[in-house]
């Protein structure tokens, strides 16, 4: 269960993906000239948050989007300054960039995790943004990897492999050394916010739940974190199933980092509609996991050239029956889960 500053139970219902770069194409910059003054901290004040709270969200998670995706570089957006976040007033999570072994990262060797210049890099990276959010107290935790590729790939990391040869797994030596490996990883990360601030969360890797996944990963993941979290885009009652699943190995809560709804059937026209009918069932079946502590859902909020779906539209306007349809279901889950907990 999670909690609010105030001892009350929480149940993260997170909007992931919010990037104001997407009201800036040569088409559409007269609309972020002329309503928001090019400042991005009214966007945040008198948009983005009215929004989420009046579309039933009540945190925000990973805020970085998607704005490249090719062969030989899929990059993201930058995260949000801690200014930025106060801006916005809202519970949040922040990623910390310990690592570059995302499944979709193109560009940056994997790294190791036993040497020195690791440790060191952990450190700067704690006494650069944890310093600074240990006292905040709309914060909820820290993420680190997004889809980390322990034992797979995609095929924007082939070239460099996974971490560790998902072969050795064969042998018991193989399972030790994996083990081991992961062991370092979440110490070192683990250590390195702690000595900044001992205050929040740890929400760990984000793992792609749909890929190949190592138990001993999880199982070394479980000292050092506090929930364990996921990615996952497969069918609602398919996630309910592999949640529970992950709870039961871990005996952790779980959370649903990154979940959506796009229809497919609309890729032909440019862009994707949201699937309400899905997003329904997903958040009935959240409400039934117990274990779950959140749903972080990937909207996002706006819809880019890149991602192609999104909650407002490039010229800011929405689609009101869809958006009544998700703030309906956000409000079912958040009294469901909330009565559950109390």
């Amino acid at each position: 269960m999670l909690a609010d500053p105030s001892g009350e139970p929480f149940f993260s219902i997170a909007m992931n993906h919010i990037d104001s770069a997407t009201l800036r194409y040569s088409e559409n910059i007269d609309i972020w000239r002329e309503t928001f003054g090019n400042n991005k901290k009214r966007w945040l004040q008198y948009q983005v948050n009215p929004d989420l709270y009046s579309w039933g969200f009540n945190s925000v998670g990973w805020v970085q989007e998607v704005v490249t995706r090719g062969a030989t570089n899929h990059r993201h957006s930058r995260n949000f300054t801690f200014e930025e976040y106060q801006w916005l007033d809202m519970p949040y999570c922040h990623m910390l960039p310990f690592a570059d072994f995302h499944q979709w990262e193109a560009e940056t060797k994997n790294p190791d995790f036993f040497s020195e210049d690791f440790v060191d890099w952990c450190d700067y990276v704690a006494r650069d943004h944890c310093a600074r959010f240990a006292e905040d107290p709309k914060l909820i935790g820290y993420f680190y990897i997004d889809c980390p590729t322990w034992i797979h790939t995609i095929k924007e990391s082939k070239w460099k492999g996974p971490l560790f040869d998902p072969g050795r797994l064969a042998t018991e030596k193989g399972r030790k050394a994996l083990s081991d490996l992961a062991t370092q990883y979440y110490k070192v990360t683990h250590d390195a916010i702690r000595r900044y601030d001992p205050n929040h969360l740890i929400l760990g890797d984000r793992y792609n739940a749909q890929r190949p996944w190592a138990k001993e990963v999880l199982l070394a993941a479980k000292p050092y974190v506090d929930v364990m979290s996921f990615q996952h885009f497969g069918a609602p009652d398919v996630i309910k199933s592999d949640l529970d699943t992950f709870a039961e190995l871990t005996g952790m809560p779980v959370l649903l980092a990154d979940s959506g709804v796009p229809n497919h059937d609309t890729w032909e026209q440019g862009y994707f509609e949201i699937n309400t009918e899905r997003y329904a069932a997903l958040t009935k079946n959240i409400a039934e996991t117990d274990a779950c502590v959140g749903l972080h859902f990937c909207g996002a909020y706006l819809r880019n050239k890149v991602r192609k779906y999104g909650l407002r539209h490039r010229d800011n306007q929405t689609d009101e029956p869809k958006i009544r349809e998700i703030t309906a279901n956000n409000h079912i889950l958040e009294k469901k889960k909330t009565q559950n907990l109390l």
